[in-house]
């Protein structure tokens, strides 16, 4: 590996880690007990898939774990890279293992590589030649071929989060090669980056060489917007504009108005907007405002979610399109949002009460003995599969009613079947 701090090198590489412990973020993974590190103790590498955003360490990683085991470090790029070099990978693989020394062959971007080229992989992992490590920034579920990923674990990475990256910015500044930055400059930098640690790292030393040239003692914002231009200033993830947005969005889907819905999505697009943060801010809408409804609106969240990773952009913003409209037509409920609240609120404030006798379990004779189970009554049992007049709540408490269906789509029929059966209730004397 080359020397990290040598002048003339890229400040991201100038700043890579060279042990586990100056790893910044990923201590999911890298943290003490957690799978990498026990990875990392244990003396013995294995193949694995590192499954990540941009600008996560995955590279940093692989690196690290060669440098753990004292391997031999070969990098394939699947972008450029085919079977030529994995036939020279193996040929290096050989040469090591003859002197005693293991091999990583990590490649970057593996879900570029076809079938073909994924499978020539495979006899050299299961003969233990080297040790395969691949970085994706898909699925790797739909983009590496299913024998290739049973023989390798696969460790998702997540973007790192604002204090990660700040942390960053204060390594660049210890060893003098970004000048100081004023807070609110500070802010819109790690917004842009979002979670990406090479993105910030670029931007960083575009800005060096730019204040360095005007002989600049400080990144401002406005020089900041002045040097990196208009798509900075228009991209304000985590600041007000974004949240403005992202709440006009919500609020246009819950109105019933797929129109401006469409609109607002497509502004935080063109903003610089994450499509993955809009794909889980709509499977939250799914749950919250059009709920049991339309049950169908939840999976569509979820589907239209899956395709965007498998597709990227621009093709997959379309299935997230298609799901943000048919979010707003939807009939609205948010009777479930509202009954989980309410449950909540009375646990926090309600005592502890025990569980009811006859709803334990009672695996052991002791615990039959002792009433646990008794006078259950088994609903399939019953007439309509409905236990009339059975109660499911602590004793001495009155039953809450935290459920209340609105009279719209779906729940028109989930709420004349919950009155059919408080109705049976009633006959039975139990407190509906």
């Amino acid at each position: 590996m080359s020397k990290p701090n040598a002048a003339h090198a890229p400040l991201a590489e100038r700043l890579r880690p060279q042990n586990l412990g100056e790893v910044i973020g990923q201590q999911h993974l890298l943290g003490e007990g957690m799978p990498l590190r026990i990875a990392f103790e244990s003396g013995q590498p294995h193949s694995c898939i590192l499954w990540g955003p941009p600008g996560t360490g995955k590279t940093t990683i692989a690196r690290l774990m060669a440098q753990a085991f004292d391997a031999q470090f070969i990098t394939i790029s699947a972008v450029l890279g085919g079977v030529k070099d994995i036939r020279e990978a193996v040929e290096q693989a050989l040469i090591a293992q003859a002197h005693g020394r293991r091999t990583i062959v990590f490649v970057d971007e593996v879900h570029r590589f076809n079938k073909s080229q994924q499978d020539a992989f495979l006899p050299h992992v299961e003969s233990g030649l080297f040790t395969f490590i691949g970085a994706t920034t898909e699925n790797p579920s739909f983009e590496v071929n299913s024998a290739l990923l049973s023989r390798a674990a696969v460790y998702v990475l997540q973007p790192l989060a604002e204090d990660d990256l700040k942390q960053i910015v204060q390594r660049a500044q210890a060893i003098d090669a970004v000048p100081p930055i004023e807070d609110k400059a500070l802010d819109r930098l790690i917004a842009y980056a979002d979670g990406d640690a090479r993105r910030l790292l670029n931007t960083l030393e575009t800005l060096a060489v730019a204040a360095n040239k005007e002989k600049r003692g400080q990144i401002a914002d406005d020089w900041l917007l002045k040097v990196l231009g208009e798509r900075m200033r228009r991209y304000d993830k985590g600041g007000e504009q974004f949240y403005d947005t992202i709440s006009a969005l919500h609020k246009s889907m819950r109105g019933s108005d797929p129109d401006a819905t469409l609109y607002w999505f497509v502004r935080m697009l063109d903003g610089g907007a994450d499509p993955r943060y809009i794909a889980r801010r709509m499977i939250r809408m799914a749950v919250e405002d059009v709920g049991l409804a339309d049950p169908r609106a939840l999976r569509l969240a979820l589907d239209a979610s899956e395709v965007y990773e498998r597709l990227g952009s621009p093709e997959g913003e379309l299935a997230l399109a298609e799901c943000l409209v048919y979010l707003a037509v939807a009939p609205k409920s948010n009777a479930v949002y509202t009954a989980y609240n309410e449950a909540r609120a009375l646990v926090r404030r309600d005592g502890t009460r025990p569980v009811p006798l006859h709803l334990r379990n009672a695996p052991t004779g002791l615990m039959k003995d002792l009433g646990y189970g008794k006078e259950y009554r088994y609903a399939h049992d019953e007439e309509g599969g409905f236990a009339a007049g059975e109660s499911y709540f602590p004793e001495g408490m009155k039953p809450p009613r935290f459920y209340r269906p609105v009279e719209r789509g779906l729940e028109i029929r989930i709420g004349d079947k919950l009155r059919e059966l408080r109705e049976l209730n009633k006959r039975q004397g139990t407190n509906p």
